[in-house]
């Protein structure tokens, strides 16, 4: 296991016990305490935690982890989530895709499917027209030439490289969008598709309200939980995508709610 993979255990290890114990936590990672020391020291130096004596505490942004933190989550399970939701997107179609590593996979994917009849990928034809306030997946998307790109204004929050605040609205109020494929932090059948941060929140909710279609993408890790801030209720989304260990109840539970569950 390297230090990435150590961190993100590490941080996962404490929003699921709301402590960590350096010894406990050495031996289910099955490293020395030594190493978990400075692991929790590299951690508390980047503000995502609070060192105690023989441990660790929660810090603020604890349960909102930066991008960098998240990538080594789920990565197959989220392959297969961002191709499947590639392959329902028809080409020619406008696509709003906001920040997140699913979503990331998600535009990795459309800019390899292949130009169809009537759109040859350049030009006034692009395959697809994305719009997106993720500053990494507008900079992944910049030199695609078969994708004509469209990036919101807004305030860029680090932790997401997403642009949020009301700068980032009037570009979306003015667009009508075929599709809105959305990454979330939870996504349970009581209370919709939710979001940790309310500023990414809202401007979520605007594509929502700018789209045809909504499309969740989301690995099972997130069905069932709720986070801070709603993006929107269940009723709005009309496709999960999530991976084939979702539980099949509450998958079961979607289904009688009307949203088309893929499971990839």
């Amino acid at each position: 296991m390297g230090p990435h993979e150590r961190w993100t255990a590490l941080l996962d290890i404490l929003g699921r016990d709301g402590r960590l114990d350096v010894a406990l936590a050495a031996n289910e990672l099955e490293v020395s305490a030594a190493t978990i020391r400075r692991d929790l020291d590299h951690l508390a130096g980047q503000q995502l935690l609070s060192r105690t004596r023989g441990g660790a505490a929660p810090a603020s942004v604890a349960y909102d982890l930066p991008l960098r933190y998240k990538t080594g989550r789920h990565t197959e399970e989220k392959f297969r989530i961002g191709a499947a939701a590639a392959a329902l997107i028809r080409p020619g179609s406008v696509v709003a895709v906001n920040g997140g590593t699913t979503t990331s996979e998600v535009a990795r994917a459309l800019v390899t499917v292949p130009a169809q009849q009537d759109f040859d990928g350049l030009g006034d034809n692009p395959t697809f027209t994305v719009v997106t306030n993720a500053l990494n997946i507008a900079n992944d998307l910049a030199v695609r030439r078969n994708v004509k790109l469209v990036v919101t204004g807004g305030v860029a929050r680090p932790s997401s490289y997403e642009l949020i605040g009301p700068l980032a609205e009037p570009a979306l109020e003015r667009l009508h969008l075929d599709y809105v494929v959305l990454g979330v932090d939870g996504f349970e059948l009581r209370t919709g598709a939710t979001a940790h941060h309310e500023g990414e929140a809202a401007v979520n909710a605007l594509m929502v309200n700018q789209a045809t279609t909504v499309v969740v993408v989301a690995d099972s890790s997130k069905l069932g939980h709720r986070s801070f801030a709603r993006i929107c209720p269940t009723s709005a989304v009309d496709i999960l995508i999530t991976d084939t260990n979702a539980d099949p109840d509450l998958v079961a539970a979607f289904v009688d709610a009307d949203v088309r569950v893929i499971q990839a």
